[in-house]
């Protein structure tokens, strides 16, 4: 073995593919000044046992992205290094076997022609001819991915090891790390075995070591080992050449071709956890011993669909280890505890079509300081409270497990290790017929079941009209002509005072913040491109202390941003305050008229004005009352301490009871917000898109010569012209169902996809966003010229474009 280096910019922990692919990327940016150590041998942790299967296509656009750049990798990796991969461009085939799963499929195919893929649907007698080895008498249709395939997962990672080590990095075997070097939050070195590596940053890709690891140093990594096997057949006779990928997900299974037989595995109902109390010492190139009798409900799902297996030898049962998470997305960025420690792991079983993507993204992540576009969805600050958790960990985590092949119905929600945070109001609100969801452990009120009408409160899934649509019209209607009331507690509440506070928001924020004591602002926070990272609201308490809103879901992600993007010179401080305060939303055009009756505050229109606060008395409490709304109708978020919110939610109800005062949940918000046009965060618009593109200029500080982080990218976008632009979509049939990521043509031509998509009560329609891309540029003349059709479980439906609101409660209805 080498000696180690003294130093090196970046040490690398763990050898299999997403560390060797990270290896591989970054030697090329930082010229070789990589380090990557492995504990024992390259592959030898979770990848050297991986089926192997290669599929692109996720929910997410940039995840597709990601995996489709995996594919060019392994296309040309092997010329490159000289060593064989094992890499087959053989094509991936899906099976429908009922009505709903082929709609699901048939939304797929959408979802691919969106992102740019190629994704045939088939008929049964057409699968067939792909797959002759299958019997299709349950089979409705079937789709086909041609640029899928399936690859060797150990010689994949050796050409990526020798393709970092030709580029300079080094690596080294038998080279264990145990521990970090941190000085005053900083990390310096990562210590080994054989000596110190001094180090400006860690990336940390090893695979189910990683939770242990990174939790010595403070850092979260919410994944779970799972037991997951398949097995592999001798050669059976009349095989095909160049079989397709299969996935059977109405059973369960998947299936590819090896030496002349076949791999069968899937993801079974009830997983087993493996290694919850740690993993034994000197584990590595280890099996974990073949459970016949929990494949054995697998196996019986597979020889229906295809019986040669009932007289195939079985040459072997692998059960190994992988690492899943709670949501079913991988783990991906630079940890919010600890600067320059990143983290790529939990992988969920597509680690190898996932692989070459997540190096480079990682590499790139490292480099830069932030990631080459949006990866919100495997982002590692998507995680909060309940993440730390090992109990809720392992129940959310086998959940996701068991749901991977099942059907993935729209708005699904997870059931496991619920309640777990709860608002003080949550018993009243269940009792009065509240049907929850869940976003980062808080339980929250989608919509209310009306027990009179014979509603009960429980979801029941569906690519059609779900069950809740009329209870959410409900909540709709009285939102427009009356007024709700929404338990909105969960929002992520963060305070920010000291004498430099102001200065050091000015810089983040892109609105003015420097406004008189009882503003409120709503503004993005970009990055260095001008993309937007944070959208939220900031409400200025006192000279020198600032009370922030935002997404329950991005609690992590945006007190992060925010903290790490203070000034250095800047004396303040941020608090996470969320657990401390309640909130209630009285929104609605007699929301005025009933808050008269719960205070003697001035809150008339002169007296309180929209995008402002005060400090109102409601049922004895002082409440901080902000002028603000997300539906598009008359409204007050109302802050309170939280101890408060059962006498302030008992004292609205009391009065709003004669103005028809309903509860009502976030379902009904999401209808109202997309009818007067409101964008969502991590939706419709993120870290790759300007406020510019998206619609949103008039919440930038141009005018002014303030200086603010990513003007200069914004400025430099002002000049040259947009290329995409966010616009609004509605149908005129109220059957069909949007839901995102249906296919945007313009004349004819694919220029998008929608970001988010639902139903608009009050106008009776579907609605959704998303951005209409041109590489010549985009304006209003561009837009509105066009003829727009949406591709919907592949139908081509006619629609309209909007560049406003649908919905505006002074001009009402906007012409659809």
């Amino acid at each position: 073995m080498h000696e180690i280096p003294a130093s090196a910019k970046t040490v690398i922990i763990g050898g299999g593919i997403v560390g060797c692919s990270t290896a591989y990327h970054l030697a090329r940016i930082s010229k070789g000044d990589v380090v990557l150590l492995e504990r024992k041998k390259l592959t030898s942790g979770s990848t050297f046992h991986a089926a192997g299967l290669v599929g692109q296509l996720r929910s997410n656009a940039n995840i597709t992205q990601l995996l489709g750049y995996s594919v060019d990798l392994y296309n040309s990796i092997e010329e490159e290094t000289g060593l064989s991969t094992g890499w087959k461009m053989n094509g991936g085939l899906r099976l429908a076997c009922t009505k709903d799963r082929w709609t699901e499929v048939r939304r797929q195919a959408t979802t691919a022609h969106s992102f740019g893929l190629e994704m045939e649907l088939l008929t049964p007698k057409e699968a067939q001819e792909l797959w002759p080895l299958m019997n299709m008498d349950d089979v409705v249709g079937a789709a086909f991915m041609p640029t899928d395939g399936q690859a060797n997962p150990s010689d994949i990672t050796q050409a990526l090891a020798r393709g970092a080590r030709m580029a300079g990095a080094q690596i080294f075997e038998d080279t264990r790390a145990i521990d970090l070097a941190i000085h005053q939050g900083k990390i310096r070195a990562v210590l080994t075995q054989h000596g110190r590596i001094a180090c400006e940053n860690v990336v940390v890709c090893a695979g189910l070591w990683t939770r242990q690891f990174a939790k010595r140093f403070g850092v979260n990594v919410p994944l779970v080992a799972m037991e997951h096997q398949f097995m592999v057949t001798e050669p059976i006779a009349q095989m095909p050449k160049n079989l397709p990928t299969l996935r059977d997900p109405d059973r369960l299974t998947y299936y590819k071709e090896e030496t002349g037989g076949l791999v069968m595995g899937g993801y079974e109902p009830n997983p087993i956890t493996w290694g919850t109390k740690g993993i034994p010492k000197g584990f590595h190139f280890n099996l974990l011993e073949s459970n016949f009798d929990h494949f054995e409900q697998l196996m019986e799902l597979s020889l229906t669909r295809v019986p040669s297996l009932e007289t195939a030898g079985i040459k072997t049962l692998t059960n190994g280890p992988e690492s899943f998470t709670p949501d079913g997305n991988f783990i991906i960025g630079e940890a919010p505890e600890l600067k320059n420690f990143f983290v790529g792991a939990g992988f969920n079983a597509f680690g190898i079509a996932a692989g070459g993507g997540a190096g480079m993204a990682l590499a790139q992540w490292v480099d830069k300081g932030e990631p080459p576009f949006d990866l919100w969805s495997a982002d590692i600050r998507r995680f909060g409270t309940p993440h730390f958790d090992d109990d809720w960990i392992i129940k959310r985590t086998r959940e996701a497990y068991s749901k991977h092949y099942t059907m993935d119905w729209p708005l699904e929600e997870h059931s496991t290790g619920r309640p777990f945070r709860t608002s003080p109001l949550f018993d009243i609100l269940k009792e009065q017929g509240a049907c929850f969801g869940e976003k980062l452990g808080w339980e929250r009120p989608n919509w209310f079941a009306d027990k009179t009408l014979g509603e009960t409160a429980k979801d029941i899934y569906s690519y059609a009209q779900p069950n809740w649509f009329n209870a959410v019209a409900r909540e709709h209607r009285a939102v427009r002509e009356t007024a709700a009331l929404f338990d909105q507690t969960s929002f992520a509440k963060f305070s920010l005072t000291g004498p430099d506070a102001l200065k050091a928001l000015n810089w983040i924020a892109a609105n003015d913040i420097e406004r008189p004591v009882g503003s409120l602002i709503y503004t993005q926070m970009l990055n260095d491109n001008g993309g937007i990272e944070c959208d939220l609201t900031v409400a200025r308490v006192a000279a020198d202390e600032f009370y922030i809103v935002t997404g329950t879901g991005f609690a992590t992600h945006n007190f992060n941003w925010i903290e790490k993007n203070i000034p250095p010179d800047c004396q303040c401080e941020l608090k996470d305050i969320t657990d401390s305060m309640g909130v209630l939303s009285l929104m609605g055009p007699r929301a005025r008229d009933i808050l008269l009756r719960v205070t003697t505050d001035d809150i008339s229109h002169a007296g309180f004005k929209f995008a402002t606060l005060k400090t109102i008395t409601i049922a004895n409490c002082q409440v901080k009352a902000l002028r603000v709304t997300y539906v598009g109708e008359l409204g007050w978020e109302l802050h309170f301490p939280i101890k408060h919110a059962k006498n302030i939610y008992m004292a609205l109800k009391k009065a709003g009871a004669d103005f028809g005062l309903i509860d009502a949940g976030y379902r009904a918000i999401e209808s109202c917000r997309l009818e007067k046009g409101y964008r969502a965060w991590g939706a419709d618009i993120g870290p790759d898109h300007t406020p510019l593109e998206c619609g949103l200029g008039w919440a930038l500080k141009l005018k002014s010569e303030e200086p603010f982080k990513g003007r200069l990218a914004i400025e430099a976008q002002e000049k040259s012209g947009i290329k995409k632009r966010m616009a609004g979509f509605s149908i005129n049939d109220p059957g069909v169902a949007l839901y995102g990521r249906e296919t945007i043509y313009r004349n004819g031509k694919r220029v998008g996809w929608l970001t988010s998509g639902g139903f608009g009560h009050t106008l009776n329609r579907p609605i959704g966003y998303g951005f209409i891309r041109n590489q010549n540029g985009v304006d209003k003349s561009f837009v509105e010229s066009g003829s727009y059709e949406l591709e919907v479980a592949s139908e081509m439906i006619k629609c309209r474009v909007h560049l406003g609101p649908l919905w505006d409660p002074k001009m009402e209805r906007v012409k659809c």
